[in-house]
């Protein structure tokens, strides 16, 4: 969470901006929902799939993908004035997952990306902030073609904890992008201020 301060008019302005993980299997829409979003032109990190790699990585249902994120992706969006999100998208691979533990550092919460296709690539990013006790919310990206589930049979299938948001998405359109982020950042504000009364009480 980063806190940023500025005059206006003589007076002290604070915006505050707060740190965003985008996260889930490969392939299923982390870049395109960064992009998608993001005010200023989003930085990439992304490398053309070799022959080498389609040992490692699992293409299937997701055979027309040419390029993935080895580090991360950036972007920015302001939600209102005062308030900005800064997006981190992590690479979706298992060997790139020593990058996680650098990019959670001092995030307020996290978007868990789904794809009812393969929707057990997934589990891996909810254990990883179930366990670290970092908020997130699971969107399920509809992809063209794919079978629509409603959000308590994902929520089933994926064994969330009680109370854990989900939400159907589109992460190529803007404003489906912007209500995922807006109700992340609602839901991390409530588990935040649960805990600090939990901690004083």
């Amino acid at each position: 969470m980063v806190s940023e301060h500025s005059d206006a008019e003589g007076g002290e302005q604070a915006a505050l901006a707060l740190k965003i993980l985008v996260a889930g299997g490969f392939g299923v829409g982390k870049t395109t929902l960064v992009g998608a979003v993001s005010e200023i032109r989003p930085l990439r990190t992304e490398e053309l799939l070799s022959e080498a790699g389609q040992l490692v990585d699992d293409t299937d249902g997701v055979d027309q993908k040419v390029t993935t994120t080895v580090a991360m992706d950036f972007g920015r969006i302001t939600i209102r004035s005062g308030l900005s999100l800064y997006l981190f998208g992590t690479p979706g691979q298992d060997r790139f997952w020593f990058l996680w533990d650098e990019l959670s550092q001092g995030a307020l919460g996290a978007v868990v990306l789904a794809d009812t296709r393969r929707l057990e690539d997934c589990f891996p990013a909810v254990d990883y902030f179930e366990h670290r006790h970092i908020p997130f919310v699971v969107a399920v990206n509809c992809f063209t073609g794919a079978r629509t589930y409603g959000s308590a049979d994902v929520s089933r299938a994926l064994d969330l904890d009680r109370g854990t948001p989900v939400v159907l998405c589109d992460a190529r359109d803007r404003d489906s992008g912007k209500e995922v982020l807006i109700r992340l950042v609602e839901y991390a504000g409530r588990m935040h201020t649960a805990r600090l009364l939990d901690s004083v009480g």
